[in-house]
C-alpha cells in the first residue's frame, strides 16, 4: 500500500497556495451551528473532500455511513496532497466550497486564521467524549480559544523497537528508551552485534520526515523551536539546550556508525525498508509507515515507545487529519452528522486497519489493545502529543531548502552544531516574520 504520510513528509512546498489563500477568507457566511436540530436528521448530498493519502480510510467510513442510514449520500472527492491547500483555497474564493473537508491538521491554521472555517466550538463542547479528544489536533484547530475543526484521525511519530535485537544485545527496552543516555547505550550494543545491524535509523535528507520524528525529543522537555503566538512568532533555536543536545545525539549516532551509511542521502522514499529488514534496533516512524508492510513475525517481536527527551519526558508528533466545515457549505448539518459518526468508538477503533490511529483516548479498550497493540502507546499518553501552531510550518520544516533540514545536515553530518543553530535562528525569524505578515 502507499505509505500514509510519505508524500506529505516529502513535500517541497504548496506552490501557488499563498496567492490563493490571500483572498479566501471572509467571503462566505459560516453555518449557524446553534440552530435547533443541527447535525441531526439531515438529508441530501454531502460533498466531502479528503487528502489522497486518506482515501482508503475515508472510503471505508463512507461505506459504513451509507450502511447505517439512507438519508445522506456522501460524494467523496480525493485531492492530491500537494494540491490540497491550493485547490481548497481556490474553491472558497470561487464561492464553491465542499460541505466538509478532511485536512492535514498541520495545515488547518492556514484557513482558520483567514476566517474560512465555521466555528464548531458549541458542537465540540457538547460531545460526551470531548475531554478524550486529541489535544494536539485541537491545538491546531484553535484561534482565540475557539475551535474551527475537530480531530478525525491520527498519524503519530513513535519509536519502533526490535525485541530480537534488544535481547541479543542484552539491553532492556524500557531502560533504554527513557533518555538519550539509554538510547546511546542501546544503539552501541545493538550495532556491535554484527555487520549491517544498526541501533538507530533516520532519513538524513528528508526534511519533513525529520521534523516528524526529531522534534518530539525537543518537545519532551516542554520547549519548542518556535516561540510566541501567530502574529508575533520568532525562532527559539540559538541557545536552546534541548535542540543542542538532540543534535549532539544524532551527530554521535553518525560519527560512531550507529545509523546506516545511507542515512546521509536517505530522502524517505523507502522510509520503512531498513526496519522491515530486521536490521534496525530503534526506528522513529509512524504506525502507517511500519505496520502495514511488515512481516507479521517482525511485528510480533516489535514494541512501541514514545520519543524521549534528553533526560526523560516523552512526546510525539500529533499528526493526522482534522474535519472542518468551510463557510458557505451547502449542507453543513449533514456534515456534522457525518463527523459524529466518524468519531464514534466503532469507527475510530477500525482506523489502524487503514494505517491510522484513533483520536479518542478511550478507543484503547481491551479488545483494541489485543487487535492493534502497536497503536496503543499514543492513546495512553494523548496529552504528550504536540504539533506547532504556525502559518510557516511548511516553509520551515517541509521544504528541502528550509532552515530545519539545513541545520540538521550541518550539525549532524558536518559537526558544526552551534553555527548551524545560530544560522537557523536567523532564518526561522525571517520566515516567521514573512508568514505572520
Amino acid at each position: 500500500m502507499t505509505l500514509s504520510r510519505r508524500d506529505f513528509l516529502a513535500l517541497a512546498g504548496i506552490g501557488g497556495a499563498a496567492a490563493a489563500l490571500a483572498g479566501c477568507g471572509g467571503q462566505l457566511e459560516p453555518a449557524d451551528v446553534t440552530v435547533a436540530g443541527f447535525g441531526e436528521g439531515a438529508s441530501g448530498t454531502l460533498n466531502l473532500w479528503c487528502r489522497s493519502d486518506t482515501l482508503t480510510g475515508n472510503e471505508a467510513m463512507v461505506e459504513a455511513f451509507h450502511a447505517a442510514q439512507e438519508r445522506i449520500r456522501v460524494e467523496l472527492t480525493p485531492i492530491p496532497n500537494s494540491q490540497y491547500v491550493t485547490k481548497l483555497a481556490t474553491a472558497i474564493r470561487g464561492r464553491r466550497p465542499p460541505d466538509l473537508v478532511d485536512i492535514d491538521d498541520i495545515y488547518s491554521a492556514l484557513f482558520i486564521y483567514r476566517d474560512a472555517f465555521t466555528d464548531l466550538t458549541p458542537l465540540i463542547e457538547e460531545l460526551p467524549y470531548r475531554d478524550r479528544l486529541s489535544p494536539g489536533h485541537l491545538g491546531l484547530a484553535t484561534k482565540d480559544d475557539r475551535f474551527y475543526a475537530v480531530p478525525f484521525l491520527a498519524d503519530n511519530s513513535v519509536l519502533f523497537c526490535n525485541l530480537d535485537l534488544f535481547e541479543r544485545a542484552g539491553v532492556d527496552v524500557d531502560e533504554a528508551t527513557g533518555s538519550f543516555a539509554g538510547y546511546l547505550e542501546a544503539a552501541r550494543a545493538i550495532s556491535a552485534l554484527e555487520e549491517d545491524v544498526y541501533g538507530w535509523s533516520y532519513p538524513g535528507n528528508a526534511s519533513g520526515a525529520l521534523g516528524f520524528t526529531v522534534q518530539p525529543h525537543i518537545w519532551a522537555t516542554d520547549t519548542d523551536l518556535i516561540a510566541g503566538q501567530i502574529g508575533g512568532q520568532t525562532g527559539n533555536v540559538a541557545g536552546n539546550e534541548s535542540v543542542r543536545r538532540t543534535l549532539e545525539l544524532l551527530r554521535t549516532f553518525w560519527e560512531e556508525d550507529l545509523v546506516p551509511p545511507v542515512a546521509y542521502a536517505d530522502d524517505a522514499s523507502r522510509w520503512n525498508a531498513d526496519y522491515l529488514s530486521g536490521r534496525i534496533g530503534m526506528k522513529p516512524a509512524s504506525y502507517g509507515v511500519i505496520v502495514p508492510d511488515a512481516d507479521p513475525a517482525l511485528l510480533e517481536r516489535t514494541e512501541v515507545r514514545l520519543l524521549a527527551g534528553p533526560d526523560g519526558g516523552v512526546s510525539f508528533f500529533d499528526g493526522g487529519d482534522n474535519f472542518a466545515i468551510p463557510n458557505g457549505a451547502a449542507n453543513p448539518s449533514a456534515a456534522w452528522e457525518y463527523v459524529r459518526f466518524c468519531l464514534e468508538i466503532e469507527q475510530q477503533s477500525n482506523l489502524p486497519a487503514g494505517g491510522y490511529t484513533p483520536v479518542r483516548a478511550d478507543a484503547a479498550t481491551d479488545a483494541f489493545r489485543e487487535q492493534f497493540p502497536l497503536a496503543v502507546a499514543p492513546l495512553e499518553q494523548l496529552d504528550a502529543g504536540y504539533a506547532p501552531l504556525s502559518l510557516s510550518y511548511n516553509r520551515i520544516y517541509n521544504q528541502p531548502d528550509g532552515p530545519w533540514l539545513e541545520m540538521f545536515r550541518r550539525a549532524v553530518f558536518a559537526g558544526e552544531i552551534e553555527a548551524a543553530m545560530d544560522e537557523a535562528q536567523d532564518r526561522y525569524d525571517l520566515i516567521l516574520r514573512q508568514g505572520d505578515a
